[in-house]
């Protein structure tokens, strides 16, 4: 049988008949079973609503607990209970005059611990204010929309008259009216919390205001939903909300129909003006706050009414219209399927170009895109292989390029250095020579490349020896290493530009000569090496703008090309040993330069044996 045909008959069997079946069920069973039904939904859309509320007070009382965990907030309640305590005791032995306001200290409390509240207050939606006291009532607070309570010293002794029993664990007040700043009534409920040291001795207290709007959001939600009015109650009858907003934060348990809604979750019916409501309740067991939703049974029985008129007409046209849409459907369904199918025999048989025409945005329409993409990638994908093979050839010959080009450098230089041993020239002639070794060792490998420590030091040698034929005998090199250390693997390119930078940074017109020190030493947790130098030093404040430069990734550029060097030579290091591992600077004016050098600890990795210098050398010639 074909698609279309199982199709149609599906359609028929899944769609016709039970149509039939379930349109006379529902109409005898619609009204008996529409008010179980808004029962049961409105139970879960209450208990949902309850664990939206239950979460944001939880979230209350974790704000709650911050403070305990924060030691600023902590010190700064300390420090504000001493204060107070010395000045009621100062007050209350010698007068007024006795203990003087210090300003600056309750400055300095309040802005340690309202910068505080001020992160807290923006971890929660909602929190509308948070309030800090010390033993004394002295109150720090801050708030989203710059409203707090007018009648704050009331509204703390309350609070801590009533957590007075509770050891540090958060306690949940009803809504309540206060006056605020702003010159308005508001309502907020309530989570306080004392404020507990490391030895579990009261510092002070804690309060989180949450506007009533963040329950008024989830009843219009639900009375919409459920197209009644609701109230929400605590075990004490106080009222947290009503949709009327008629009774917030009063007592209703004395309310004919608080009394009727005993026990946890239930309904009722009653009757109030002439009019018979609905009354269905259910309580959170983690707060207790019980919420009860009044429906009109009007509201749930018209629409049935209406159904009870239209379901015969409508069945008989959902029939007619059910079978014109199978017959239409099937055909729809399988047309492009075959045409996916034709394309997919041409790509099997090498054809690439086939394209599907999307006419629709639905499935069909989403797989044809993909199937189009996948041919376009696979064209592409081709079109990239011809390019990298070709590519990879030309990087090939420039690679070859790239080795002989160095190799003529050096021939060069040794052709040169031959000429001018030729003409007696044996300066120049050492010169080219050592110029040629320090070209070979710089160039000849990667810059992250490890060698022999004694390779480094060759390297500062011949750097060293280059300056005295510029500069005779102006500067002299002290090398004092272990002879294990020289077998040390070390990152390319280390000492040298130190050096450099000690002879153009640390030389100056009074000073004809410098003596430059490297030192080597080993210790169980790392390899140390000291560069310095008798120049004339820097001063304090270049000194630590160096150093900060190293130490900082942001730091701002140094003025002239040492800081620059040195930084470079930083970051190498971090990069290849890590971030324990790096460089420091020290100095005074007159006094020289210190560089210290902090490497892992030895034996390493061993180096290469073979230096780079003998491997150009062969290469080269």
């Amino acid at each position: 049988m074909s698609m279309e045909k199982r199709l149609l008959l599906v359609f028929i069997i899944i769609i016709i008949l039970p149509l039939s079946i379930i349109s006379l069920i529902s109409y005898n069973s619609y009204s008996r079973s529409i008010q179980e039904n808004t029962v049961l939904y409105s139970r879960n859309m209450i208990g949902q609503m309850m664990e939206r509320v239950d979460d944001y007070i939880d979230d209350m009382k974790r704000i709650s607990s911050i403070p305990a965990y924060i030691d600023d907030i902590k010190l700064n309640l300390v420090r504000s209970n001493e204060y107070h305590e010395q000045r009621r005791q100062a007050v209350g032995d010698e007068g007024s005059q006795a203990f003087p306001n210090d300003f600056d200290l309750q400055l300095s409390i309040q802005r340690g611990i309202e910068g505080n509240i001020a992160f807290i207050n923006n971890i929660k939606r909602g929190a509308n204010s948070v309030y800090i006291f010390d033993e004394y009532g002295n109150g720090y607070y801050s708030s989203k929309d710059g409203a707090v309570r007018l009648d704050i010293a009331d509204s703390y002794a309350f609070w801590k008259d009533k957590v007075a029993i509770t050891h540090g664990e958060a306690m949940l007040f009803s809504t309540q009216e206060y006056r605020s700043n702003l010159k308005s009534n508001r309502y907020a409920f309530t989570v306080v919390r004392k404020i507990l040291d490391r030895s579990l001795n009261p510092i002070g207290l804690i309060a989180v205001d949450a506007n009533i709007s963040v329950i008024e959001d989830q009843v219009v939600e639900l009375d919409k939903v459920t197209r009644g009015t609701s109230l929400i109650i605590d075990e004490q009858g106080n009222v947290i909300y009503d949709s009327g907003r008629k009774i917030l934060a009063t007592n209703a348990s004395e309310n004919p129909v608080v009394l009727k809604a005993e026990g946890s979750s239930g309904s009722f019916y009653d009757t109030v003006d002439g009019k018979r409501q609905l009354y269905i309740y259910s309580t959170s067991p983690q707060t207790q706050w019980k919420v009860i939703i009044r429906i009109p049974v009007k509201e749930l029985t018209k629409e049935a009414d209406v159904t009870r008129n239209v379901t015969l007409v409508a069945t008989l046209f959902i029939i007619g219209i059910a079978l014109l849409a199978s017959i239409i459907l099937s055909f729809a369904f399988t047309k492009p399927m075959k045409k996916m199918i034709e394309l997919m025999r041409r790509v099997q048989a090498g054809d690439l170009s086939v394209k599907f025409k999307v006419k629709h945005r639905d499935e069909i329409g989403q797989l044809g895109n993909q199937f189009n993409r996948m041919l376009s990638r696979i064209q592409h994908l081709i079109e990239d292989i011809y390019q990298i093979e070709s590519q990879k050839k030309e990087a090939e010959m420039q690679a070859l390029q790239s080795q002989i080009n160095p190799h003529f450098v050096y021939n060069t230089l040794e052709t040169i250095r031959m000429t001018a041993e030729l003409n007696d020239d044996t300066d120049a002639a050492d010169m080219i020579s050592i110029l040629g070794k320090m070209l070979r060792y710089s160039i000849g490998g990667h810059i992250h490349d490890e060698v022999a420590m004694r390779e480094e030091m060759d390297h500062v040698v011949h750097y060293v020896q280059l300056l005295n034929y510029r500069y005779p005998s102006r500067f002299k090199l002290h090398l004092d290493m272990p002879d294990p250390l020289k077998d040390y693997a070390v990152i390319r390119l280390l000492f040298q530009p130190i050096v450099e930078n000690a002879v153009y940074h640390g030389l100056d017109d009074l000073k004809l000569k410098m003596n430059i020190w490297i030192e080597a030493e080993m210790t169980s947790g790392m390899t140390r090496i000291k560069i310095r130098d008798d120049g004339c030093g820097m001063d304090h404040r270049t000194l630590e703008a160096l150093n900060q430069s190293l130490q900082s990734k942001t730091a701002p550029r140094m003025e002239g090309s040492g800081g620059i060097g040195l930084r470079n030579v930083h970051e190498r290091i971090c990069l290849h040993y890590g971030r324990a591992y790096g460089m420091k600077v020290f100095s005074s004016p007159g006094a020289g330069t210190e560089v210290v050098i902090e490497l892992p600890p030895f034996p390493g990795k061993p180096a290469r044996l073979a230096s780079s210098l003998e491997v150009h050398g062969r290469n080269g010639r």
